[in-house]
């Protein structure tokens, strides 16, 4: 088995073990990252890794999963890729949601930008669906993708583009 195909096993089989759904749809979640992997797939063909860090950007976040593991078994590269776009988690006494966006952005702001290519196709996959499912969290998630396009100044340009429409015509 490769790389790839070992990583979409992997990440469709993290996101069922929990029985995790989408919160608006109840679909699988795995659909999201495969989806996510797609449009990285997308814009960067030759960029395995990138597209093994779409199929796993949430595991760490969401799963049991760490990051050891995720570099014992995909290397590195990947381990760097997932450990940037994984979420500041909620702590009780920590940090506040506005607090933690603000860590994540200074954070992915470092990142190298096939990384940030990986965040901007996440956001176009989430950013529909939270639009249309959920208008009052839709404000403040909006507001702080918008703060978050200004920090992606390395990615690639074309998703950029397509994140911007989502963000000024929601």
């Amino acid at each position: 088995m490769n790389r790839l195909d070992k990583a979409i096993l992997f990440s469709k089989v993290a996101h069922e073990a929990i029985g995790q759904k989408r919160k608006y749809t109840g679909e699988p979640y795995f659909n999201h990252p495969l989806r996510v992997m797609k449009l990285v797939a997308s814009v960067l063909p030759d960029d395995e890794d990138a597209q093994i860090v779409a199929l796993l950007h949430d595991v760490v976040e969401d799963t049991d999963v760490t990051l050891a593991f995720i570099r014992d078994e995909f290397g590195q590269r990947v381990e760097r890729g997932v450990f940037a776009l994984t979420d500041t988690p909620t702590v009780e006494g920590g940090p506040n949601r506005k607090e933690r966006k603000k860590m994540d952005r200074e954070r992915i702001a470092k990142a190298e930008g096939w990384i940030q290519t990986v965040k901007v196709a996440d956001m176009i996959d989430n950013t529909s669906s939270i639009v249309e499912n959920d208008p009052n969290f839709a404000k403040v998630y909006l507001e702080e993708k918008r703060l978050l396009m200004k920090v992606l100044k390395d990615a690639d340009p074309s998703l950029k583009e397509d994140a911007e429409k989502f963000l000024t015509s929601a």
